[in-house]
């Protein structure tokens, strides 16, 4: 199963694709496809997220993989999107609808 969920912030829209463990970040203005690697990450973002990274010199590399762990976890992509959808409300995206593959677009209230 297949679970899109599109996201806005201001003017920006991305959507988050969710395909088994494998999680794909696109930014809908340049239909750029990206996975966890591919994204920007702040050094501040990742020591506020994991305090234990500061003055590591790989702490990039540990943040991609402390995520991928995480996403490993859960059991099913209903809980992969769940947690995303919170994680991204946390930094002021707000989720406009999800569509599972096969089915409709459903508006996220």
């Amino acid at each position: 199963m297949t679970i899109q969920i599109v996201f806005q912030k201001c003017s920006e829209r991305i959507a988050v694709r969710i395909i088994r463990e494998n999680i794909l970040f696109i930014d809908l203005q340049t239909n750029m496809m990206s996975p966890i690697e591919g994204l920007n990450f702040t050094k501040k973002g990742v020591e506020t997220e994991y305090p234990d990274l500061i003055g590591d010199k790989e702490w990039k590399q540990k943040a991609i993989q402390r995520f991928v762990d995480k996403i490993k976890k859960f059991e099913s992509e209903r809980e992969r999107a769940r947690w995303i959808i919170e994680e991204m409300k946390s930094m002021n995206y707000k989720p406009l609808y999800e569509q599972v593959n096969g089915f409709r677009p459903k508006k996220i209230e």
